[in-house]
């Protein structure tokens, strides 16, 4: 694959403070802002040996405003770039001020059928400084695996899936039909999970609207008692549960849910399923979210 794993994510906030003491005090990440920007209208979170691997910049809206993509060379990158040329793809190279914003040799940006942004690179720009979470996070899952996962929002869905899949080549772990109420007249929701690296996925489609531009992202601790620090953190600094702990049926996270300053869902977990071996995998449809928990009920306001 030329796309190897989830490299950073930027978020557009109309109030970055809160997404400094959110993403320090509640996600247990790193605020390393002074050394990376030389100005106040964004803040940039570490999370292991990248410079960093979120990024909030002062905007006009609280939503996910850009996905970065990590390559493992330049000639990789370039094969991301010819692939989105034969798409019919519009994509243009990152200037060098850019790049350097990013900590990245080079990097092309494209946007999705959607309309999301996204950014595929190589080579970041690392002093390898060990990362000092304010909380005492010992530490995120992420090496090969990349930052995470993020779920999108996918109202084109046909057109969402064959992009991800047929232009930059990820692969489909696992799927779900989903209706939110017993009427069978409700139209069926669908729900793709792909991966680009071992990790189970590192992008989901669900097939609906979201104003925030994500349904939500993933975060893996080492642990499961860091996951359920975070949740302590979490009800102590009152931001508001989405669903509770429990144990995803797919990729085995044992996980709880919460709701960010930009709108959309942090999810924050560990034991999360790898895949050695995509050849051997057999792809398959669930019909439940989870083993047990994760009960999302309790953000429904009446």
């Amino acid at each position: 694959m030329a796309i190897n794993s989830l490299g950073y994510l930027g978020i557009s906030s109309r109030n970055i403070a809160e997404w400094r003491t959110f993403g320090t005090q509640v996600l247990g990440l790193q605020d390393v802002s002074t050394s990376i920007s030389n100005g106040d209208d964004t803040v940039f979170l570490k999370m292991d040996d990248h410079p960093f691997r979120l990024f909030a910049q002062a905007g006009d809206a609280d939503q996910l405003s850009l996905i970065g993509w990590e390559t493992v060379s330049e000639q990789a990158l370039l094969g991301v770039s010819e692939r989105l040329t034969v798409a019919g793809t519009t994509w243009e190279w990152g200037s060098p001020e850019l790049c350097t914003v990013r900590r990245v040799q080079s990097l092309i940006s494209f946007r999705d059928p959607s309309g999301m942004q996204h950014e595929a690179f190589w080579g970041r720009v690392s002093d390898f400084a060990v990362f000092n979470s304010p909380v005492g996070v010992a530490g995120f899952v992420t090496g090969d695996q990349g930052l995470g996962h993020v779920v999108l929002p996918a109202a084109q869905f046909d057109d969402m899936a064959k992009f991800f899949t047929e232009v930059l080549g990820f692969g489909l772990s696992d799927l779900m039909k989903i209706r939110f109420t017993p009427d069978p007249e409700e139209p069926v929701k669908r729900l793709w999970f792909m991966h680009c690296n071992r990790r189970h996925h590192s992008l989901g489609l669900f097939e609906m609207p979201m104003p925030a531009q994500c349904v939500h992202l993933m975060l893996e601790v080492k642990n499961v008692d860091e996951v359920g620090r975070c949740n302590d953190r979490c009800i102590q600094s009152g931001t508001p549960l989405t669903g509770t702990l429990g144990r995803h049926c797919n990729d085995h996270m044992v996980s709880f849910y919460m709701r960010s300053p930009g709108g959309f869902d942090i999810e924050y977990g560990a034991e999360g399923r790898t895949i050695d071996d995509w050849s051997h995998y057999a792809i398959f449809e669930s019909t439940a979210t989870s083993y047990w928990g994760h009960d999302f009920s309790i953000a429904q306001t009446d």
